[in-house]
């Protein structure tokens, strides 16, 4: 028998501590400011968030994403299970490659987006956001039933770090032995860098050239220090999630949450590409995204586009978007100042009848007053 609380208020149970990565002491004594994200506490910065984004851009940065999860399904059927599950046609992935996919509930909407390695011919890595994890785990683990295919959460199996950047190879081939020229982009391989145990991945969320490594939680420190003295003379920076954000946003990359909801399918988004109606057998949401794929391409409802800012104000995710008359067309998903750019930039849904880039009159309601922004095409930065 306990004690009841002397104020007679219900006794609740208090929210789960946020968990650390591997690398938590070292973010710490590099002076990083931590952030409560999606239940880890992860680096927001570092120190200057537009020198870290400009860093990536020109140089090199150094991400720890260690709170991303990792889910691996092995077994003569796994490729047959991720086809029912996701709507990509990952059986048909080739050892060694990756491929960009998506899981959807019976409606079509979307449950998260995730990575999809196959690392052997019974063997597949799916890398999901951090905050969906558990809910990719649980509906793997359901739509597999019946299926030669193990579902094993690895989540504590892995520490991921990404080097980004056009310096990225060159700081990466001082390290490894691997067949880096030879490594495609979305393609991964085994080998070491180091001296540490990794599956070299050539992926990333920033719209630059790059490379993730999962490696053991154990060896996280090893490699992060390993990769920053050779990272050094090229100018190669610790980066934080804040200017991951602002980089994957210029690249016009959705962000689950914002761009990508259950209340949105992948057409909506304009990402019909990744759903293969094509592959054998039926998928999760097949009827569904059929209908939306139809309402896509005869009578879209709304349109993702890029905004860019005429003067100085930022939008945020949620303000409104207006037409020439003041009537609201959609709304922002994202929203920030843009480095590269140098000035404000924002992603949106908005009616199809105002999603042409140059459409005039266009504006964001921010705080009340119609800041005037231009429609453009996504992404607003590609590198060469």
């Amino acid at each position: 028998m306990t004690d009841a609380p002397l104020t007679g208020a219900p006794v609740t149970d208090a929210p789960p501590a946020p968990r650390r990565t591997a690398l938590d002491a070292l973010h710490r004594a590099l002076g990083a400011t931590m952030t409560d994200f999606a239940g880890w506490e992860m680096p927001l910065r570092y120190g200057s968030e537009r020198d870290e984004h400009t860093a990536v851009r020109t140089r090199a940065g150094l991400f720890d994403l260690s709170h991303m999860g990792e889910i691996t399904l092995t077994g003569p059927e796994a490729g047959a299970a991720l086809d029912r599950a996701l709507v990509g046609h990952l059986s048909a992935l080739a050892v060694g490659r990756a491929r960009y996919t998506m899981i959807c509930d019976a409606e079509g909407g979307i449950l998260d987006d995730l990575i999809v390695y196959r690392l052997a011919e019974q063997e597949f890595l799916v890398v999901a956001n951090a905050g969906n994890a558990q809910v990719v785990l649980d509906a793997l683990t359901e739509r597999a039933a019946g299926l030669e295919a193990a579902v094993r959460d690895d989540r504590d199996a892995y520490a991921l770090i990404a080097v980004q950047g056009p310096a990225s190879p060159a700081i990466l081939r001082e390290l490894t032995d691997a067949d880096l020229d030879g490594l495609k982009y979305y393609a991964g391989l085994p080998g070491t860098v180091a001296g540490v145990p990794a599956l070299i991945a050539r992926t990333g969320y920033t719209g630059e050239d790059g490379f993730e490594l999962f490696v053991a939680p154990h060896d996280a420190e090893r490699l992060w220090r390993a990769l920053s003295e050779a990272g050094a003379p090229a100018g190669l920076v610790p980066c934080g999630l804040s200017c991951r954000d602002t980089l994957r946003l210029e690249a016009g990359m959705p962000l689950y949450g914002h761009e990508l909801t259950r209340a949105t399918t992948p057409f909506d988004a304009g990402l019909g590409r990744v759903v293969k109606f094509d592959k054998p057998g039926d998928f999760v949401g097949r009827a569904a995204l059929e209908e939306a794929a139809r309402r896509a391409e005869t009578d879209p409802p709304r349109v993702l586009v890029g905004l860019v800012a005429a003067g100085r104000r930022v939008p945020r995710a949620g303000y409104a978007v207006v037409g020439a008359d003041g009537a609201v067309i959609g709304e922002v998903t994202s929203g920030a100042p843009s480095p590269t750019l140098g000035k404000p930039i924002a992603i949106a849904y908005v009616d199809a009848a105002h999603a042409a880039p140059g459409t005039p009159g266009v504006a964001v309601d921010i705080r009340g007053t119609h800041e005037p922004y231009e429609v453009v095409a996504l992404p607003f930065y590609k590198r060469r």
